[in-house]
């Protein structure tokens, strides 16, 4: 399949870090400044060339993080993808901006 030409969206659920650092997933490679998350429906999630994507939440949609990589086979249950937290990286953002 090509790229789309109209922007998509993915309902996602946050992952417990944790979780997401045991023996079966990313097995400690998640560093505190990412967020895990999966597809809310089974076998959706990002795609290769999703990088750069926004991970929006909250009441008031705010971008909390930016998709960043995922396994090679997208949908494994078991490496699920990761986005850089906006927050935890906000000073260096708006430093860079500046």
């Amino acid at each position: 399949r090509g790229l789309s030409p109209t922007l998509q969206e993915l309902e996602v659920t946050v992952m417990d870090a944790r979780m997401c650092n045991n023996s079966r997933f990313w097995n400690g490679s998640i560093g505190p400044a990412m967020i895990c998350f999966q597809g809310q429906h089974r076998g959706s999630a990002p795609a290769k060339g999703d990088s750069g994507s926004p991970l929006v939440c909250g009441k008031r949609p705010a971008v909390a993080g930016v998709m960043s990589f995922s396994s090679q086979k997208a949908t494994d249950p078991f490496k699920p993808p990761v986005a850089i937290s906006t927050v935890k990286n906000k000073k260096w953002i708006q430093k860079t901006l500046r």
